[in-house]
């Protein structure tokens, strides 16, 4: 399938934003054959400043830093770190030691540190193990207690959403949201959108019903969703219950929910449950013909992201680069 000419020039602009701001970012597993290439590539482009976790290889690629934790003399540092945000949680020093020289638990602490300014994992572990540490050493952005993703919907229609680009949320982590943690992913996903699509985020609540067209609890969920939204982030352009038809498309919204700001505009897609997002997601990709980048984590104090252990290399670079804009504020 061909690659949407909007996903090709998100990236090709994301990768030009991200050079100018030179940021560290750092790999926990760098003795993977993929991230030590995707590493090299982004060092050679001058894109971001590349740290592997791990002992220093017998040919490094040029530009490309290695920290390993049996020899690093910020381990102490870490270890404290660690400790001061565990301690509350029954963890022992000696446990927090032992914890922080571990691969992505060192990698995330790193970030936590200001030693780097965002990390990759997820080439060789397991997408829980790379999440619990970046839930564990860097936790939840200040007033947000839950941590979502996004994707970038990357479509061949460019007068929909965004020049052909929108956000779509949570298709990969929060399974049956309550009302005020979808209003969280509301916000943080409309902060995704401004970071990442460079534009002011027009953010719709789907259902299954518009405006009192059908009741139920769900729909009823995403009223207090709306509510909550709107008293916690008031400046944003933000509305619901809206079907997917009356959010994307001018002429359906414009009858179903006459008046509205956001319908038939919206670029940010907050769906109900993991259930419908993730559907939606797979749909507009293989029947739509979208680019599906991401998912990217939201909600951290700090940017980690999460690979799949499937990953090329230029999936790694792709991620890298947007973890990268990610540690931007919006």
């Amino acid at each position: 399938m061909a690659v949407p000419e909007s996903a090709k020039s998100f990236m090709a602009g994301l990768v030009e934003r991200a050079r100018k701001r030179k940021k560290i970012i750092v790999f926990p597993e760098g003795s993977d054959s993929r991230v030590l290439e995707a590493a090299s590539r982004l060092s050679r482009d001058g894109v971001v400043q590349p740290v592997l976790v791990g002992p220093k290889t017998a040919n490094p690629p040029a530009g490309v830093t290695f920290a390993d934790p049996a020899q690093s003399p910020a381990l102490e540092r870490y270890a404290a770190l660690y400790y001061e945000q565990r301690r509350s949680k029954g963890i022992t020093r000696i446990e927090a030691a032992d914890t922080a020289r571990q691969p992505l638990y060192f990698a995330a602490l790193m970030v936590t540190a200001g030693d780097a300014d965002g990390t990759v994992g997820g080439a060789v572990h397991t997408s829980a193990d790379t999440v619990r540490a970046a839930l564990q050493a860097i936790g939840p952005q200040a007033g947000a207690r839950l941590v979502s993703s996004v994707f970038i919907m990357a479509l061949a229609d460019r007068s929909l959403g965004h020049n052909g680009l929108m956000a779509f949320a949570d298709c990969a982590v929060v399974v049956d949201p309550a009302p005020v943690e979808l209003a969280e992913i509301a916000i943080a996903t409309a902060r995704s959108t401004r970071v990442l699509l460079g534009t002011e985020p027009i953010v719709a609540l789907l259902s299954f019903s518009t405006k009192g067209s059908a009741r139920h609890p769900q729909v009823d969920s995403v009223v207090e969703a709306l509510k909550v939204v709107r008293a916690r982030a008031p400046e944003l352009i933000v509305d619901g219950e809206l079907q997917a038809d009356a959010a994307v498309n001018f002429a359906v919204g414009n009858s179903k929910a006459p008046g509205s700001r956001v319908a038939g505009r919206a670029n940010t897609l907050v769906f109900p449950n993991l259930a419908a997002a993730n559907i939606a997601c797979k749909l507009v990709e293989r029947l739509g013909g979208a680019a599906a980048i991401g998912p990217f984590l939201q909600g951290l104090a700090k940017p980690a992201n999460d690979l799949s252990r499937g990953c090329s290399v230029e999936d790694i670079y792709s991620v890298a680069v947007v973890t990268a804009l990610q540690s931007e504020p919006s």
